[in-house]
């Protein structure tokens, strides 16, 4: 059979058309792709497969030099796969490992390789031990910057440690200033109701 440059991997169809159905797949569901274009369910499966594939490959393999590193659930009972982000270009470069271990973050190093590993300047994460062992052993230039939000509940826990030992210290009518007090402490100071900042202060 003849070989013709328009024509996609299927042959059933143009390259222009696949491109086309590709763009499609981007902001609509495989399904509503299919109806509005009469096609089956599977054909516009392939052709968004075939479409990220060539996204992929004009995008080339990323070397990184700032990276985000997060976990998303999977499915129920703790299934997850980690993901991995270019900030400065701020897109996804990778999605894998079989759950959140060192070893699973090791996978991203690994096809990364250690020459595009070592130019990675900064990884911002969350505290999970894993991610942060593996990136000091396969990023050593990489500096860990944790992300606000786990600093900020670690110091919220912190905080409410610390009311709960004073409630328990304090005896009797000391005990007023901390009782039923927690979201006043927890509380930026200009979320707080006017009664909430009288607390505060008192």
């Amino acid at each position: 059979m003849e070989k013709l440059p328009w024509i996609s991997e299927n042959g059933r169809y143009t390259k222009r058309f696949a491109f086309f159905i590709g763009r499609k797949c981007r902001t609509m569901t495989v399904k509503d792709v299919a109806k509005e274009q009469r096609l089956d369910w599977h054909t516009v499966k392939e052709i968004d497969k075939q479409y990220m594939t060539e996204q992929l490959r004009r995008a080339g393999f990323p070397g990184p030099k700032v990276i985000g590193i997060d976990e998303i659930a999977v499915r129920k009972g703790h299934k997850y796969r980690i993901v991995v982000s270019d900030l400065d270009r701020k897109r996804p470069i990778w999605f894998g490992g079989i759950d959140r271990s060192e070893e699973s973050m090791n996978m991203f190093y690994a096809l990364l390789g250690p020459k595009k590993a070592g130019k990675i300047k900064l990884a911002v994460m969350d505290m999970w031990p894993a991610f942060e062992a593996s990136t000091l052993a396969n990023a050593p230039k990489a500096a860990i910057l944790y992300d606000k939000f786990h600093v900020i509940k670690h110091l919220q826990e912190a905080l409410d440690t610390v009311r709960k030992q004073e409630y328990a210290r304090l005896t009797g009518n000391n005990r007023k200033f901390i009782k039923g007090q927690k979201y006043t402490l927890l509380s930026h100071r200009e979320n707080l109701t006017s009664n909430g900042r009288k607390n505060l202060e008192r």
